[in-house]
């Protein structure tokens, strides 16, 4: 995934990268809050850590930025204040999630992949996004990186499945259901051909493969790779 850590602490800042680099993570970083604003505003991303103390425009502020965006980013805020009080105003605020600081990195990363898969689902405009792979539900339209994929209906509803449970093995069981409407075993290959041809039309310009066949259970499509 890529992310903007927003962190005036240098020391945690770099701790925060090394991290969520070994987790396979392209992380960005600003060190105030006007940085933080400017960045957004430049770049997308599919999600923000947000440190609440800030010098100049506070995080609470930074995240009230974040949610009058359009295409605003899940954001949990790391913060050393972990009181109830503080937790409260920082979800109310509209942060996806709350960590208290210190912190371990391997929550870190459960926490931030668990956001993006409860929000990166669809929009009020039937958007979808996760990593560099785009969806419009409503439209049937998708795209990876910029270009266009032109995807069958079943192509189109497994891309949503995956996308739906990203991060998470989703069975030949769940896909014939949920895709099919089979609630019956067919006896043919119709999944592993169509998954075929979606990761043919996924990774046509060149960009990674992300999605993993896990034997003897399913599919996943790992954000990271997205």
């Amino acid at each position: 995934m890529k992310l903007l850590v927003i962190e005036d602490d240098a020391a945690i800042a770099g701790l925060l990268v090394s991290g969520l680099s070994s987790h396979g993570h392209h992380t960005v970083t600003a060190s105030n809050g006007e940085d933080a604003v400017v960045t957004l505003s430049e770049h997308r991303f599919d999600a923000v850590i947000l440190d609440r103390m800030l010098p100049g425009i506070d995080g609470i502020e930074v995240l009230h930025h974040i949610r009058r965006t359009h295409d605003y980013p899940p954001t949990l805020i790391l913060s050393a204040l972990g009181d109830t009080a503080s937790r409260i105003e920082g979800i109310e605020a509209g942060a996806d999630d709350y960590l208290v600081k210190p912190f371990d990195m391997l929550e870190l990363n459960a926490r931030l992949n668990a956001v993006v898969r409860r929000t990166g689902r669809t929009d009020p405009a039937g958007v979808w996004a996760i990593g560099a792979i785009e969806v419009f539900a409503t439209h049937h339209k998708a795209s990876r990186n910029g270009h266009a994929l032109y995807l069958n209906k079943k192509e189109f509803g497994l891309l949503i499945e995956l996308m739906q449970h990203c991060d998470q093995v989703v069975t030949r069981r769940m896909l014939l259901e949920r895709v099919w409407g089979y609630s019956f075993e067919p006896g043919t290959n119709i999944v592993q051909s169509n998954i075929s041809r979606l990761r043919t039309k996924l990774t046509e310009f060149g960009d990674t493969d992300p999605i993993e066949t896990v034997r003897g259970s399913g599919y996943v499509l790992h954000s990271a790779l997205a």
